[in-house]
C-alpha cells in the first residue's frame, strides 16, 4: 500500500511547508478533528477514525458529498482518536505512515502522541510524527535523519539509558557512548551533512529533529 497520512488534531503551525510533506498518492486517514488540516490543505480523506466529537456539521456535510468513510466510536474509551487511527493503519500494512499535527497544544496529549510511538509492535515499522517543523521518530537499532547540514538533531532517551550510541555526520560526534534519560549530552547536536546516522546497541532513543527552512 501507498504511504499513509494520519491528520491529528494538533497544531500544524506551517500548512504551507506541511503541503511539501505530501504526495498525491498518499492514503488520508484523519484521527476525528485532524479532519479540519486536511480540508484547509484541500485534501479529501480517504477515512476519518474517532468519536467525531471535533467535527464541525459543515466539515462532515463536506465528507459526505465526497463519499468519505468514516470510523466511529463512542465517547468513553480508552483510546485516543489518535490512538484508534494509528492501529487501524497498522493493519493496511503500508511500509510507512507519517503522522501530522500532533503536536502542539495541550501537552498531556503531545506526551502521550509521541509515546504511542515507542509501543513494541511499531519495531519493524517507519512511523514519524512532525509539524513541518519538527519531525519526531525513535531509533531502536539504526535510523537515518534525513535533513540539511545546519539542521538541530536532539537525542533523547527514552525511559531509560540508552546505550552504544554512535553517531555519523553529526558535529558532536558520539562513539558508543551511553546516553541517560535524566542528563542533557544529546541536545541540539548539528548535522555536518545532509543525511546523518544514529545506532545504539540497546535502549530506545528519540529523535527530534529541527527542519530546516
Amino acid at each position: 500500500m501507498n504511504r499513509i497520512i494520519i491528520f491529528a488534531n494538533g497544531d500544524l503551525p506551517n500548512p504551507q511547508k506541511a503541503r511539501t510533506l505530501l504526495r498525491p498518492d498518499d492514503f488520508i486517514l484523519c484521527a476525528d478533528g485532524g479532519t479540519r488540516h486536511a480540508l484547509a490543505l484541500g485534501l479529501i480523506p480517504n477515512l476519518v477514525i474517532g468519536d467525531l466529537d471535533s467535527i464541525t456539521e459543515e466539515e462532515r456535510r463536506k465528507m459526505d458529498e465526497a463519499g468519505v468513510g468514516f470510523v466511529c466510536f463512542p465517547a468513553d474509551k480508552n483510546e485516543t482518536d489518535l490512538e484508534l487511527a494509528i492501529q487501524h493503519a497498522l493493519t493496511l500494512e503500508s511500509d510507512q505512515i507519517l503522522i501530522l499535527a500532533a503536536l502542539g497544544g495541550r501537552m498531556d496529549q503531545t506526551l502521550a502522541n509521541i509515546a504511542l510511538l515507542s509501543h513494541s509492535s511499531l519495531v519493524t515499522r517507519n512511523l514519524r510524527i512532525t509539524d513541518s517543523v519538527e519531525e519526531l521518530f525513535f531509533c531502536r537499532d539504526q535510523v537515518q535523519v534525513e535533513g540539511r547540514s545546519g539542521d538541530i538533531v536532539s537525542l533523547i532517551p527514552w525511559g531509560r539509558e540508552v546505550h552504544g550510541v554512535f553517531t555519523e555526520n553529526l558535529r558532536w560526534h558520539l562513539h558508543h557512548e551511553t546516553l541517560y534519560p535524566d542528563k542533557t549530552r544529546g541536545i541540539s547536536n548539528e548535522m555536518t551533512a545532509d543525511v546523518a546516522t544514529v545506532s545504539i546497541i540497546s535502549g530506545l532513543l528519540l529523535i527530534v529533529h529541527t527542519l530546516g527552512d
